[in-house]
């Protein structure tokens, strides 16, 4: 069984204390919880008494919790950074095989934060295991469109547990065994990255949740915001991840800066409306990502159409016009010289806006809608990406001079 935030054996992070078993087939089982207030000891309840309920011969089972104290902690601490004493940013090391995905705009309201949580949820579904950070720190907007906005995350010692977001909570009958049809996508496991997980999971961390309240303004300057974007990446433990998403701020000001320094394997997705004026703005944070020697893979077009309620959505009411993504995309291929796509047309949909306002992603709460399969035909393109060979070690070296 595994712990619900960080995912691996409980039996693998000590947290088990001791079993005993009478003859009777009566078991006693003493669980440590890493803090005496983790959110998910109802889970953990439930998971360890189901497990051990199912073993032969068990006629009952008896569960005290308990915590670690401060040595076990620690001790678990080293066990999770595999014996390392140092911080790092795992997805910057140049052996690391988890595809990472910064979702950038020009401007604000264009969508880019659906288009985030939509796509990590779309890939989690298919078997993946998916993080997403929520760098917009000014405004953070990911947990509440997942449903965890008032979750806070478990500390472990000087480690942060991401927040796991159910998938089954999402809309999704059956979603946790990683099977099913959902906007367009079949899930049949990972294609690229770590291998795809038999079972999908996402988790989530953003500077709203760890605000003492959910209403306190962010209101920090440069060295600040690079060092909340440090600690979201190195503090938080990850776990084995087959793809990160990051919900950049919009615009080319720190996080994308420090994005670049801190993370220069990431490739950027590009969101942008038809309109001009979002368009234009939007060329240049595709500019900004290249000049931080980052590689751009596509163009995505939100808002692109209204589908005729009337006429079906082969008629479209273009509302706010169109071309916009196209233009992005041609501008930026001439400029960078290989070719940017434009991954998908995204259509006004009443349910993509009152998903994210309730917590329930379009791509799972209403599989069957256009925009749904739009947005699970992008995560398959990004799917089916290779991690590739730049920057990574091949364990080679000179065989000595002739």
């Amino acid at each position: 069984m595994n712990d619900p935030e960080i995912r691996r054996p409980i039996t693998e992070l000590g947290m088990v204390d001791s079993v005993n078993i009478d003859p009777q087939g009566m078991v006693a089982v003493h669980v440590l919880l890493t803090v005496s207030g983790c959110p998910l000891k109802d889970t953990i309840t439930r998971d360890v008494t189901a497990a051990v309920g199912k073993v032969p011969g068990v006629t009952g089972v008896d569960l005290t919790l308990g915590v670690m104290s401060p040595e076990q902690r620690s001790g678990l601490q080293e066990t999770l950074r595999g014996g390392q004493t140092q911080r790092e940013i795992p997805f910057g090391r140049p052996d690391s095989l988890t595809k990472v995905y910064a979702i950038a705009s020009g401007k604000g309201g264009v969508g880019k934060s659906s288009v985030t949580v939509n796509l990590a949820v779309a890939m989690a579904l298919q078997g993946r295991k998916v993080g997403i950070v929520d760098a917009d720190i000014y405004g953070h907007s990911v947990p509440a469109m997942l449903g965890v906005g008032d979750v806070r995350p478990t500390q472990v010692e000087e480690m942060i547990m991401p927040v796991p977001v159910e998938l089954g909570a999402l809309g999704v009958a059956g979603s946790g065994d990683g099977s099913g049809d959902v906007g367009g996508l079949t899930s049949t496991g990972g294609t690229g990255g770590a291998a795809g997980s038999a079972t999908g999971a996402l988790s989530v961390i953003s500077i709203g949740m760890l605000k003492p309240r959910r209403d306190q303004v962010v209101a920090w300057r440069g060295p600040m915001l690079d060092r909340a974007l440090v600690q979201m990446l190195s503090d938080v433990y990850w776990g084995d991840l087959d793809v990160l998403f990051l919900d950049l701020p919009p615009g080319t000001g720190d996080i994308a800066i420090s994005l670049g320094q801190h993370l220069p394997n990431a490739e950027v997705v590009v969101v942008t409306t038809p309109q001009e004026a979002a368009a234009e703005v939007a060329e240049r944070a595709g500019t900004m990502a290249s000049m931080m020697h980052q590689r751009v893979v596509g163009v995505v077009e939100n808002m692109s159409f209204l589908p005729c309620p009337h006429c079906g959505p082969e008629h479209r009411l273009e509302v706010f016009g169109s071309g916009g993504g196209a233009r992005v995309a041609a501008t930026l291929s001439a400029r960078f010289g290989y070719d940017v796509p434009v991954l998908g047309e995204i259509p006004l949909d009443l349910d993509l806006r009152s998903g994210g306002d309730v917590g329930r992603p379009i791509i799972s709460a209403t599989p069957g809608s256009v925009a749904a399969g739009v947005l699970g035909e992008v995560a398959d393109k990004l799917a089916g990406r290779g991690r590739g060979l730049a920057g990574m070690q091949l364990g080679l070296s000179p065989a000595g001079r002739l």
